[in-house]
């Protein structure tokens, strides 16, 4: 992977993406494949490097929001009683190289709304989700982040703040450990059906976690920096775009 061309600002760009992504209670695995798509990584080679990153910086992330009171125990386990085995069977699942780019550029459009705070308002009137509604919603968004890559964060914090089931620092502490359990899953079933993590992806990892880090620790206090957020929205546009065209 590090033999790939504009290696240097590749690295260059990770960590920034990583914070943006922490900063509001995700892994960044949407970003990583997003960026991973621009500079033409290998396809077998993007799904299990994801995964891996959103471990290590989803992890963080919860770290921070859990330490700062926003974890709702409640809310998660609701989503994440089917999102975990659907999550692992997704994983397991080899996807046509050509559809698995549509999927993901579809997804992307989440990621894309959601730097751009389309998603961004919270209603000071919350409800209860119906064990029913969390198990519908964990299991469908589960199953396609196994499938894809992603840890479903960038899909389950605006379902969570659309239909009032918790406010943006709760979303985004419930959003962490949802992406961190389904990206565990995912990748064990990656490893299972026989993929393999290249050790370039541990090196991902270190420079990854330095804006993971940043981002945990401001984004679950007070950070909100919407001219980065615009950038890193463009990136995605044009990274949806070759997915989708190319």
């Amino acid at each position: 992977m590090l033999q790939t061309e504009n290696i240097y600002l590749f690295l260059i760009i990770l960590p920034v993406v990583s914070f943006l992504y922490s900063s509001v209670g995700h892994g960044g695995a949407s970003g990583y494949l997003a960026l991973m798509a621009l500079f033409s990584f290998a396809p077998e080679s993007m799904k299990p490097t994801a995964l891996l990153l959103n471990i290590f910086v989803a992890g963080i992330s919860f770290y921070y929001y859990f330490k700062a009171g926003h974890f709702n125990k409640k809310l998660f386990i609701s989503f994440a009683i089917a999102s975990i085995p659907l999550a692992y069977l997704g994983g397991t699942i080899d996807v046509d190289a050509s559809i698995y780019k549509k999927i993901l550029a579809v997804l992307l459009i989440f990621a894309i709304l959601k730097m751009l705070n389309v998603f961004g308002k919270e209603s000071d009137n919350t409800k209860q989700v119906k064990l029913w509604q969390g198990l519908i919603v964990g299991g469908i968004i589960g199953f396609f982040s196994g499938l894809i890559g992603i840890g479903g964060g960038i899909i389950l914090t605006p379902v969570i703040l659309l239909l009032h089931w918790g406010k943006m620092k709760e979303a985004a502490a419930v959003s962490a450990l949802f992406i961190w359990v389904n990206s565990a899953a995912a990748l064990i079933g990656q490893l299972s059906s026989g993929v393999s993590i290249k050790k370039d992806a541990f090196v991902l990892v270190a420079i990854a976690l330095i804006g993971g880090v940043l981002g945990g620790y401001y984004g679950s206090k007070k950070i909100n920096n919407q001219r980065l957020r615009y950038i890193l929205a463009f990136v995605l546009i044009i990274a949806c775009a070759k997915l989708f065209f190319t």
